[in-house]
């Protein structure tokens, strides 16, 4: 996962955790960066997914332009496909290096819609929660309701369903329904969460890649095709 701020010490050091190797106490960046290299190469990684891409936002135009440098490196050194997720704002912050725009293709991850494979998915939501009554939401007609309300992300149709879930605990209904679902939509945790800018911030930069459509509540995926050069 990307660090909260485009720190290449940071996100080294949160590579090297992920893979379990010991980490000095302070660690300098160069050993940090061929440590980093060589475990990648000897456990054989295939290809590397950075989460949480739009942090890079958070730093100022110097450590941003770093660590968009050390993606590059990373693409280059270890010849293997980088993979970003993150909201659009992880696209914007691609689009700032030329470079790695022409090599990165964005992908956008579509909304839910009310069919079968989201019945079934509410039906992996209903098995899981650890409630004594079974959750009727399984449903076309509960479905478009919880995404209209979830505005068809997964993050808030699980953010909304975790909030119907304790209430229908504290409320002793004991299962996700139109009633806990609507004591919980009245809760303010349960709203939805709009993330990074608004439709009209994005307006005024337009994006540069001519099939992408991007909405305020819309993740990106951006996609390495082939070996970065």
């Amino acid at each position: 996962q990307m660090p909260s701020e485009p720190s290449v010490i940071r996100f080294y050091v949160a590579l090297l955790a992920a893979m379990g190797a010991p980490l000095r106490p302070r660690p300098r960046l160069p050993e940090m960066e061929q440590l980093a290299l060589a475990l990648l190469r000897k456990v054989g990684v295939r290809m590397l997914v950075i989460d949480e891409l739009h942090n890079v936002l958070a730093g100022n135009s110097v450590n941003r332009r770093e660590f968009l440098n050390l993606l590059r490196f990373l693409g280059n050194e270890l010849r293997i496909p980088l993979v970003g997720v993150g909201t659009r704002d992880a696209y914007l912050a691609i689009r700032s290096d030329d470079q790695l725009e022409n090599r990165f293709e964005p992908m956008m991850l579509p909304v839910w819609e009310a069919n079968d494979d989201c019945c079934s998915l509410l039906a992996s939501f209903a098995a899981s929660l650890p409630l004594r009554r079974p959750s009727p939401i399984a449903t076309l007609d509960m479905a478009r309701y919880l995404l209209t309300r979830s505005e068809g992300t997964i993050g808030e149709l699980a953010h909304l369903l975790m909030a119907a879930a304790i209430v229908a605990v504290e409320s002793g209904e004991e299962a996700i329904n139109h009633r806990t679902l609507s004591m919980a939509c009245r809760q303010p945790l349960a709203q939805p969460r709009h993330r990074g800018r608004t439709a009209s911030d994005l307006e005024a930069t337009g994006p540069s890649h001519p099939d992408m459509d991007l909405d305020a509540r819309t993740d990106v995926r951006f996609r390495v095709l082939g070996v970065l050069r």
